[in-house]
């Protein structure tokens, strides 16, 4: 009887720092699941954090480290899922100038999510010398990411299926050219991704400054929650209530609160029995109590650097072993020098 090989899945994120409750409920929950299911990938992409912010990065070392607690904490597991750098995987790098020997220029410039970080950073002053090579290879670098392992799946949302459909089109191109099936044109793994809203009712973002980020405090968490946007037409305390018209208090007890939590508060709040304030105030508690343990773990891979730091040496090395196959099939593939 032979074992069942688990499909292979790769995913990353940016190196930006501290993650919020936005990415653990749209991004972290699923892969803790999907790690127990599949042959797990998970990068920290720090060269894509240079493609926007190559002429600032003081920090990027420590916003390496803050994604790595934070995955730690959630319960992303090296025992369970490859964990590495980007940046510590070169044969990433040979795959994506391969790739861009053959991705046509218009390819890249349609690109949604090429378009959309444009349009931001010329919003935010950038000049046409701001706009490097490097962030218009960026749908080819991720390309680079996808493949690199032959992986199955990529988890997205429904919003980013348009986003891996140029990395299918640069695979099969590839393929086509070289006469060769040799990548796989991998299918997003398709997850219901929980719009989280910032304590202003407003898309979850550090950029916004209406974040709860997973490192917060139990006082910083409190004070933020205590901003949170409720129902605006409820002027005094002895109003009565609509739940279904609070903007973002209610929304997190959907998420937090128990069935029975959840009735209790909407009940109270149309009666008039529970103020904004105080509803704020239990919710606080809530969400500090299930923030607890992810904070402790944090704490303590904090105190040992170096364990983290190991994760990501240990991982990225295990992951170069399988990155050296594929692009060894690739460089054979094109008939290079090899």
């Amino acid at each position: 009887m032979t074992d069942c090989v688990k499909k292979r899945i790769v995913s990353g994120m940016r190196s930006t720092g501290k993650l919020h409750l936005g990415h653990y409920f749209g991004v972290l929950t699923n892969w803790v699941k999907l790690q127990n299911e599949y042959d797990a990938y998970y990068f920290i992409a720090d060269w894509h954090a240079l493609t926007t912010k190559y002429n600032d990065t003081d920090l990027l070392k420590q916003h390496i480290n803050d994604v790595a607690l934070d995955w730690l904490a959630c319960g992303i597991d090296p025992n369970k899922a490859t964990i590495y750098l980007q940046s510590l995987v070169p044969e990433i790098a040979q795959l994506h100038i391969y790739l861009s020997m053959i991705t046509p220029q218009n390819w890249v410039e349609r690109d949604p999510t090429l378009k959309d970080m444009t349009k931001i950073l010329r919003t935010q002053g950038a000049t046409d010398n701001s706009i490097t090579y490097g962030l218009l290879g960026y749908p080819v670098l991720m390309t680079a990411d996808i493949i690199m392992f032959n992986s199955d799946y990529v988890p997205v949302g429904v919003d980013q299926v348009a986003h891996i459909e140029i990395s299918r089109d640069i695979i099969r191109r590839f393929n086509n050219i070289y006469k060769v099936q040799y990548f796989k044109e991998p299918e997003p793994l398709l997850t219901n991704i929980p719009l989280l809203k910032g304590i202003d009712g407003n898309k979850m973002g550090k950029s916004f400054n209406n974040d709860i980020k997973i490192s917060d405090d139990e006082e910083t968490t409190t004070k933020k929650i205590t901003r949170c946007i409720t129902d605006r037409e409820r002027i005094k305390r002895d109003d009565p209530g609509h739940p279904e018209n609070c903007e973002v208090a209610f929304t997190y007890w959907k998420i937090f609160g128990t069935e029975d939590e959840i009735k209790q508060i909407e009940n109270d709040c149309r009666c008039a029995k529970l103020g904004c304030a105080d509803c704020k105030k239990c919710l606080a508690k809530k969400v500090n109590e299930f923030l607890a343990p992810m904070r402790q773990k944090r704490i303590e891979y904090t105190k040992n650097p170096e364990t983290v730091r190991e994760i990501l040496i240990e991982g990225s090395k295990k992951a170069r072993i399988e990155a050296k196959k594929i692009l060894d099939g690739a460089k054979e593939a094109i008939k290079m020098y090899i």
